[in-house]
């Protein structure tokens, strides 16, 4: 019986292994899981910490940019042509208003619901009224210290609010001195109202060199290199929303081509904002903006006021340029009409810019303004005929006031009859005959060559916009242009500066300071460096019974030639010997013929230091008449400034009258 229930129990007793492999799989399954888990989270919470952290802050940081103050601008003197002044505005912190704001809404929205307004606005529409209740109020209170009128444009507000909250809103722009002056003693120290001062240009000499210097524009894109914030949290702001100031681009002049020198470093500050987009302060980075660098222009003020002074008395359109003869600096580069600088700051209206466009006062003449040089290219015809040994300076052509080439008549200049002529005496007469001789004895090509030897038809590469179209006509150019031969009274009119030849005051004064040096190229250069090196570029080639021979012709000029005005008792500089060459030029226009007249030199004749080309444009034909009545005034009133400079210290100070 024992037995039986034994059995019994023992089928009913069943036995396990210590585990099961099915379950066992899901085991290792559940920890692959926890491990890739504990992975992703190490992961990151530790290698990725750093990306993490800079999303937070695209979130929830803002910079705002503030340009730095451009650098100055000084002529070769110290003497100051442009500057910065201090420009106030009365601003409004929009971002420091938010309890105002808020309590305003809740003031509206309980005014409707009182009312039982059936068209309530939306909540946006609300907030918009209460930013431009709030807003109008600070501006009434501004507008009752000023006495002014100034209104609040509702559009201008929304779309500043909506996208540049951080940057001070702009209520009024441009106040007087005594207007600063009375706010600042009015408004608390701690306000949301502030006065805001920037800086804008200021040109304390007028219209002064005015398309030299240049002038800027606004610039909404200023932007910060790693190198302006090195060290500081801006290292690694790219992604980081950024609000700007509205800085300044040079656009013309000096301005533009020395932009990135002048400009200053830009500055600024890294803000924490709520999730409204208000700043939290203080703020967690701070830079100031830095000065730019300044700029010594090579202009001689002194030297620019009295050029431009008769320029401006004549009321002509006019050029002219003076160079240092040895190092290629740029004295003076003037060109008239011009237009006052003060006009673009803050910026240009549409009255003046209609006014300068009218007058045709926005062309640079004595860079891009092209012209036929007339006889003052008589001088690069000598030159090239003594290279070229057509001729003999002490043999003569004989004038008898025109000459035939092929069947037509080329005058001498003013009908004149000279009689028998040399070289020197050619200059010094201006003899057309001579030169038309002379001409066709070396040939076009021989012309064109020398030239383009000594820069015609080429760039100066100066530091100021400048015509690439220079021209110097051959027949190769003649057939491309026109399909036309070259004949020999092409080449007659070459030789006198007139046909197809075109060439910048520019180009003139660097060719007269080349042959100054009694070299080939002279690069003009609008930097001043007290150490610059003198120029040294390939010789003329002259002998110097050849060399000595037009400088015999070009004095004689000054004296009893073309240009012996400056001789006379009442524009005679005593002491100074100049070599010079007067020249006219016409040009058919559709309103008729415009006469050109051109006055080259250099001084003193024994040292050249200063060389000066000047055109201008008038209504009397003839070098006697035109030369010396509108364009060797000009070039003697530099003169006389620039010898009553040697010897003295040059004055110091910005006390120099405006032409």
């Amino acid at each position: 019986m024992a037995d039986t229930v034994a059995e019994r129990s023992s089928g009913l007793v069943e036995t396990h292994k210590g585990y099961n492999p099915r379950v066992l799989f899901f085991y290792f399954l559940i920890a692959a899981m926890l491990l890739a888990l504990t992975g992703g989270l190490a992961y990151r919470q530790l290698a990725s910490n750093d990306l993490y952290h800079e999303r937070e802050k695209t979130q929830n940081q803002r910079r705002i940019l503030v340009p730095g103050p451009r650098g100055n601008i000084y002529d070769r003197d110290g003497r100051l042509l442009v500057s910065n002044r201090p420009r106030f505005a009365v601003t409004l912190y929009l971002d420091e208003l938010r309890k105002e704001f808020r309590s305003q809404y809740i003031a509206i929205r309980k005014a409707y619901r009182e009312a039982d307004d059936k068209n309530l606005p939306t909540a946006t529409q609300m907030e918009r009224i209460a930013r431009f209740t709030v807003v109008q109020r600070y501006l009434d209170q501004v507008n009752r210290t000023l006495g002014r009128h100034e209104e609040l444009d509702a559009d201008e507000l929304n779309k500043h609010f909506s996208q540049q909250l951080l940057l001070p809103y702009l209520l009024v722009d441009d106040l007087k001195i005594e207007e600063y002056a009375r706010l600042i003693e009015q408004l608390p120290v701690v306000s949301p109202l502030q006065v805001y001062t920037s800086s804008i240009r200021d040109y304390p000499l007028g219209s002064l060199a005015a398309h030299t210097l240049g002038y800027v524009t606004g610039n909404d894109n200023i932007d910060a290199s790693d190198e302006d914030f090195s060290g500081s949290d801006f290292a690694r702001f790219t992604d980081k929303t950024t609000f700007k100031m509205k800085g300044t681009i040079g656009r013309e002049g000096l301005e533009a081509n020395f932009d990135s020198l002048l400009q200053g470093e830009t500055g600024g500050a890294i803000y924490r904002v709520d999730p409204a987009g208000y700043r939290v302060n203080p703020p967690l980075s701070k830079h100031q903006p830095v000065h730019g660098r300044d700029l010594h222009a090579s202009l001689d003020a002194e030297l620019q006021i009295a050029a431009e002074k008769v320029m401006t008395e004549t009321e002509l359109n006019s050029a002219a340029v003076a160079l240092d003869v040895k190092t290629g600096e740029v004295l003076v580069l003037a060109s008239k009409p011009d237009y006052n600088l003060q006009n673009f700051v803050p910026h240009l209206s549409h009255e003046a810019a209609k006014d300068i466009s009218d007058r045709g006062a926005w062309i640079n003449r004595a860079t891009t303004g092209l012209y036929p040089p007339g006889s003052s290219f008589k001088i690069l015809t000598s030159i090239a005929g003594l290279r070229a040994q057509t001729i003999d300076p002490a043999a003569t052509v004989n004038c008898p006031g025109y000459l035939q080439v092929g069947g037509r008549q080329f005058p001498c200049h003013g009908g004149h009859a000279h009689g028998d002529m040399n070289l020197a005496q050619a200059i010094e007469k201006s003899c057309n005959v001579y030169f038309y001789h002379q001409g066709l004895a070396m040939g076009v090509d021989t012309l064109a060559a020398e030239a383009r030897r000594f820069g015609f038809g080429s760039p100066t590469s100066i530091e100021v916009p400048e015509t690439k179209g220079s021209l110097v006509p051959d027949p190769e150019w003649k057939m491309r242009r026109r399909d036309e031969h070259w004949f020999p009274g092409d080449t007659a009119n070459f030789a006198i500066g007139q046909g197809d030849l075109l060439v910048t005051p520019l180009q003139m004064a660097a060719f007269i300071a080349s042959f100054a040096r009694d070299e080939t190229i002279t690069v003009p250069t609008l930097e001043h460096d007290p150490a610059h090196p003198v120029q040294h570029t390939a010789p003329t080639g002259l002998r110097p019974e050849q060399r000595a021979a037009m400088l015999e012709g070009m004095e004689a000029c000054t004296v009893t030639g073309t240009a012996k005005v400056l001789s006379s008792p009442f524009m005679k500089i005593e002491g100074l010997r100049i070599a010079g060459k007067t020249g006219t030029a016409q040009k058919q226009t559709e309103k008729g013929t415009i006469n050109f007249a051109w006055f080259i030199c250099f001084a003193p004749i024994e040292d050249p230091r200063i060389a000066i080309a000047v055109v201008a444009e008038g209504d009397i034909a003839g070098e006697e008449f035109a030369g010396g009545r509108y364009a060797v005034p000009i070039a003697q009133a530099i003169l006389k400034k620039w010898n009553e400079k040697q010897g003295r210290a040059p004055a110091a100070g910005v006390g120099i009258a405006t032409p």
